[in-house]
């Protein structure tokens, strides 16, 4: 009697957890749910067969942006380390087969300069058209690179006029660190130009050196070997980045900007160095051509 008043009380909820129980089973989708244990599961491709999947294939490298100084220490100021240095590669054309290599060598340093720097025993590398130092053929009529560890300093004494200004920072107080403003003189000049002796075989690097240490200038360097010269960090405590991000320190010699560093220019009797502040890359002080090559 009770099984019959009571059997579909007992029967429905077995039949409901029955069937729940089946949709559990093959419904899931989740990994588990269909009890057996599997890995981490992939999405599906949308590709068709044999091509790649769109996480195969890599994405376009980033280059960093090189530093706006970073190619200005062969030029007075501002030395590139290795590690933010970038250099761009050099087109080589492709050789045809009536080409000798003699020839495609003199291309590749068909620049301005180049044969007569070559004629005048510049070693310049036919692979990319600088020197072993990354010199770009100097302009005729200019002074070759001398290297320092072959400078043969004589006591044959000679004079050069040598001066420091600062004076394109009169025309960028907006962008000078502030607490560099008491600096900065009024005329410009930290050395108005002055008669100096200096001795055969020394670079603009010694005399300036030499210089500041006599007038109680602060003058502060490293040694670049990639530029095989001095890297002039500051003077009289202005350094480069104090009044811009491509603010810094260049020379000129007798109204030419050499695209060499100090140390490896060898005075000559008469010459008139002057080393310059500049806020923006030399285009302030008629010294951009550097920097363009």
């Amino acid at each position: 009697m009770w099984w019959k008043k009571k059997r579909w009380k007992v029967i429905v909820p077995v039949l409901i957890a029955a069937l729940l129980a089946g949709a559990f089973w093959y419904g899931g989708g989740a990994p588990g749910l269909h009890g057996w244990t599997v890995g981490e599961s992939s999405p599906p491709s949308s590709t068709a067969p044999g091509e790649p999947s769109l996480s195969s294939v890599p994405g376009p490298d980033s280059a960093a942006s090189p530093s706006p100084n970073a190619q200005a220490q062969g030029y007075g100021w501002a030395a590139p380390s290795p590690t933010r240095e970038t250099q761009t590669p050099v087109p080589q054309a492709s050789p045809s087969a009536d080409t000798s290599p003699e020839e495609t060598d003199a291309a590749a340093v068909n620049s301005p300069g180049a044969a007569d720097s070559q004629a005048q025993n510049m070693e310049i590398d036919p692979a990319t058209g600088k020197d072993s130092y990354r010199t770009d053929p100097v302009p005729s009529g200019k002074p070759l690179p001398a290297e320092p560890q072959d400078a043969v300093i004589s006591d044959k004494a000679y004079t050069c006029t040598l001066s420091i200004s600062c004076a394109s920072i009169l025309d960028h107080q907006d962008w000078l660190v502030p607490e560099k403003a008491e600096l900065i003189p009024e005329d410009g000049w930290i050395l108005a130009p002055t008669e100096v002796t200096f001795y055969e075989g020394e670079s603009v690097f010694n005399v300036l050196q030499r210089t500041c240490k006599q007038n109680g200038l602060h003058m502060e360097f490293e040694h670049t070997p990639m530029y095989n010269s001095a890297y002039i960090e500051g003077i009289s405590n202005l350094y480069e980045f104090d009044c811009g991000e491509r603010s810094g320190w260049m020379y000129q010699v007798n109204e030419w900007f050499p695209n060499y560093g100090c140390s490896r220019y060898a005075l000559k009797d008469g010459d008139v160095v002057c080393w310059e502040y500049t806020c923006d890359l030399g285009v302030d002080i008629g010294g951009s051509n550097v920097l363009e090559g």
